[in-house]
């Protein structure tokens, strides 16, 4: 248990915000690993000194399990913390610290594991997968994905560990982002009427989206296995204007549409195109609306060939119910890019994340580490 604590202590030390270069953290990761005789594969993104570690313990042959988590957190600014966000500091049994729970805790419980994995007898093999920039939508596993494409990845199944307090997920949302680009033309506020503000055209979009997401609520199936159990369409930044005194030329909506696991956000994408092209119509020649999908990620839908996979977790914590969760992770990736049955299990709560003296607790740590110890017993067993 200690083992996991220091380790989650060294990996807090590393401020890997998100967007910015991560090679501190990869090389301290690859450097513990290679003690351990592991075959590691370090692969680049397309962005500088930003790279994905892949590990496997034990032999070369088909079947084992994946253990999948992102390195990087998201940023302290603005926030008010009782310690050094990047310095883990206890009180009361809570490891204070950022990525705590979010999800460097995990991390480190897939470190300990890995070490235990190597004076094991492994009959088929643990694999490590970490990447980067999860946080900005899920960009650097695309990359290791795709290299595991190419080298053709074998494995049984991938447990994904965010923070579910233990609890075995089986199902989450997807997720698309949107920029719409709304553009008028400029005058002086004297004489407005000579202008097209695009400020109010993107008004006139934020008020579709609230007709779509009234659409979706009274309309459209609901999950009730969810918090929130329907897709959701949300503005989540306006940019636009100059001067009080110009009518402004230029503005952008940031929309984030969250679809439940079995739904395509295309039809919505679609819907927001065609209101667009209303509101242009409707304040004549110059005005421009254009909706650009920035990033994507699919949803996790529970897939009966993945009941291997589901029934080792929930063994493996000895429990026999699954949850789903609201938030996105890498598993619909995994899931879809590599056809491997995913579940998402591991300590912390999501509800710290990203806040200011985000933790995780010591007991978290522990049966986090008692999970994998189960895993890698049943990796010894299994012929």
């Amino acid at each position: 248990m200690n083992n996991t604590v220091d380790t989650l202590a060294q990996l807090v030390a590393f401020p890997s915000v998100c967007g910015t270069p991560n090679s501190a953290i990869i090389d301290w990761l690859e450097a513990r690993l290679s003690l351990l005789g592991a075959y590691i594969l370090r692969v680049p993104g397309e962005e500088l000194e930003r790279y994905n570690l892949f590990v496997r313990i034990g032999p070369d042959v088909a079947g084992g399990i994946v253990l999948s988590a992102h390195a990087d957190v998201v940023p302290t600014e603005g926030q008010s913390w009782s310690s050094d966000p990047f310095t883990l500091t206890e009180r009361d049994g809570k490891l204070y610290g950022r990525g705590s729970s979010d999800m460097k805790g995990f991390l480190a419980c897939m470190v300990t594991a890995a070490a235990k994995a190597t004076i094991s007898p492994l009959k088929r093999p643990l694999y490590l997968a970490i990447s980067y920039d999860e946080e900005l939508g899920c960009l650097g596993v695309r990359f290791l994905l795709r290299k595991l494409q190419e080298t053709g990845l074998a494995a049984s199944g991938c447990i994904i560990g965010e923070p579910t307090q233990m609890q075995v997920a089986v199902a989450h949302k997807g997720k698309v982002a949107l920029r719409i680009k709304c553009r008028g033309k400029s005058a002086h506020s004297a004489n407005p009427l000579k202008g097209i503000n695009a400020i109010a055209l993107a008004a006139s979009m934020v008020s579709e989206l609230q007709t779509l997401q009234k659409y979706i609520e009274d309309t459209e199936e609901h999950d009730k296995r969810f918090e929130v159990p329907f897709s959701t369409v949300q503005v989540g930044l306006i940019e636009g204007g100059v001067a009080l005194n110009i009518v402004p030329e230029h503005c952008n909506l940031m929309v984030e549409i969250r679809v439940l696991p079995h739904l395509l956000p295309d039809v919505y994408i679609a819907w927001l195109r065609a209101a667009a092209q209303r509101v242009v119509t409707q304040n004549g020649q110059g005005a421009v609306i254009e909706v650009e999908v920035i990033n994507s990620y699919p949803g996790l839908s529970y897939d009966e060939n993945g009941s291997g996979i589901l029934s080792l977790g929930l063994r493996s914590i000895s429990q026999n119910t699954t949850t789903v969760i609201d938030f996105g992770t890498e598993a619909g990736l995994f899931a879809r890019e590599l056809n491997l049955p995913c579940i998402v299990c591991g300590p912390g709560s999501i509800a710290r994340a990203h806040k200011a003296d985000e933790y995780i607790t010591r007991q978290e740590l522990e049966d986090s580490d008692l999970f994998l110890s189960r895993i890698i017993e049943d990796l010894c067993n299994k012929c």
